[in-house]
């Protein structure tokens, strides 16, 4: 699937939705939880592994058997009615491809039985007329479809199925039929850079809601995907060039695993002179870059809660200790939240508080999740005085 945060096709975290950190949410206004937690904001839920396609860049290393020890309906059911303690998150059901799983729709109503907005990363291959209506009828407020090149050649590749292309595009139509909203999602790779304007072109003509780029994370298959992670230098040139382009239209445009963009923003609307408000820059204004810990979280197909769906770290296991709990007390989420614990120049930055820089990178790339974001160009003020530029 894809996501944002977690999904094969989409991004496991994806973020797909238009949320205060890409989701096609939209923005909560995030509510006080009990017991002096911060409010969740976000939970991408990892509904099954399953998953129709085999994409270059997944995670998940996703493929089209369910994970041994899914949860069934029951258990997911009772998973649901804890997520109020935390706030009064969005659900993003994502995968794998949530599609694959059997009870999806009944799981989706039990959230909104809940109050909860709901939303869907499929990958838009088995999105069909009929269970297109029921994503709607279910409650569904969004869904993320992942659109990686402007044509079926290169799409396909990356996503590992021929017909990929064509499938999403199909999946598509079928959600426009139901009046479902939809936002297109895209990794950013050497080999599509090129092609922005392009996808977004594409992504404007289907009539996307929004187009969210996320910046790759070298996990699961994408470890095998090296020459395709762009450098440090590149991303600074992409997110100055979404910043310029964002202006240049009216639909919703996010950077999504690309917590310094927060920062560009600030630096480039200084220099501008203009303020950075919900007014100049909508729910932008008002987020972080990573909310991993912080304001989001992942939960896997067997119960790992993990700051994200790209950084495998465990945070606790909702059949040993209950959810609102890990979210509360994880010694894992609890260093996220404290800047002291963080390394190098993300420790000393003054942009900090809107960045936070991305710890599954750190991660996978530098083998310590709170070392300094490795994909980030910019040398803070402090870090230059004290020497500590790495």
């Amino acid at each position: 699937m894809q996501h944002p945060h977690g999904k094969g096709p989409g991004h496991p975290g994806g973020h797909p939705l238009g949320h205060p950190g890409g989701h096609p949410a939209g923005h909560p206004h995030a509510q006080a939880a009990p017991g002096g937690m911060p409010p969740l904001r976000l939970i991408a839920w990892e509904v099954t592994r399953a998953c129709n396609l085999a994409c270059k860049h997944c995670r998940a290393e996703a493929c089209l058997d369910p994970w041994p020890g899914e949860f069934d309906t029951a258990e997911a059911k009772a998973l649901i009615d804890t997520f109020p303690e935390t706030g009064s998150p969005i659900i993003i059901f994502t995968g794998g491809e949530p599609l694959l799983r059997p009870d999806i729709f009944d799981l989706v109503r039990h959230a909104r039985s809940r109050d909860l907005r709901c939303v869907m990363a499929p990958n838009g291959t088995l999105v069909t007329a009929e269970n297109a209506r029921e994503i709607k009828a279910s409650g569904i407020a969004r869904c993320s479809i992942s659109i990686d090149a402007p044509n079926a050649a290169d799409h396909d590749a990356f996503r590992g199925v021929p017909g990929a292309f064509e499938g999403a595009l199909r999946g598509i139509e079928h959600l426009k039929a139901a009046g479902v909203e939809f936002q297109i999602n895209t990794t950013v790779t050497k080999h599509n850079m090129a092609n922005f304007k392009e996808i977004f072109t594409l992504a404007d003509k289907l009539g996307a809601a929004a187009w969210h780029i996320f910046l790759l994370v070298p996990t699961g298959r994408a470890a095998e995907l090296g020459a395709e992670i762009i450098t440090a230098k590149q991303y600074e040139e992409v997110l100055n060039w979404f910043y310029d382009f964002r202006k240049t239209t009216s639909m919703h445009l996010k950077a999504t695993c690309a917590p310094h963009y927060y920062r560009i923003m600030r630096q480039r609307a200084k220099a501008e002179g203009v303020s950075v408000t919900p007014d100049t820059f909508g729910m932008d204004a008002m987020t972080r870059g990573c909310l991993g810990g912080t304001g989001f979280c992942f939960i896997s197909a067997v119960g790992q809660v993990q700051p994200c769906g790209y950084l495998d770290l465990d945070c606790g296991n909702v059949r040993k200790t209950p959810f609102p709990e890990i979210w509360r007390s994880s010694p894992q989420f609890l260093q996220f939240r404290n800047k002291e614990e963080y390394k190098g120049k993300c420790g000393v930055c003054e942009y900090h508080r809107v960045c936070g820089g991305c710890r599954a990178r750190a991660q996978t790339m530098s083998g310590d999740y709170m070392a300094p974001e490795p994909l980030c160009d910019y040398t803070p003020a402090k870090a230059t005085e004290e020497g500590k530029g790495a």
